[in-house]
């Protein structure tokens, strides 16, 4: 993960060792929205950013290719990727199965705060 700050949302990420194993609680009493995200092979969403939200994704399955402002890459399953808004950001489908992640939203979440830089599909 990347270094965090005060006003990073990471920061309230929380872990605790159990006889079991472990868990990680991302949010707790906090407003945010999450997602299960699902992209098919050689599918891309668009190039875009977000004005009032930042993300948190945790990647569930191999075969996507993410780019977050300048770096790209094929992120490993559980990696956790944040997204602070107004950050470019990208998924391709690289596999040859549909991959998944979730999305963790946190802030004003509305599916209509997508900036669209470009799209495959002609959307704005």
């Amino acid at each position: 993960m990347l270094n965090k700050s005060n006003d990073d949302p990471r920061s309230n990420i929380y872990e605790e060792q159990r006889p079991w194993g472990r868990f990680r609680r991302f949010t707790l009493n906090q407003f945010s929205t999450v997602k299960l995200i699902t992209v098919n092979p050689g599918q891309v969403l668009s190039l875009q950013f977000h004005n009032y939200r930042d993300e948190l994704w945790v990647v569930l399955t191999s075969g996507l290719r993410i780019t977050v402002g300048e770096k790209t890459w094929q992120p490993k399953p559980y990696e956790e990727i944040f997204i602070p808004r107004k950050t470019h950001h990208r998924v391709e489908g690289m596999g040859l199965h549909p991959s998944y992640w979730f999305e963790i939203s946190l802030g004003k979440f509305d599916e209509e705060d997508i900036v669209r830089l470009d799209d495959n599909y002609g959307r704005k």
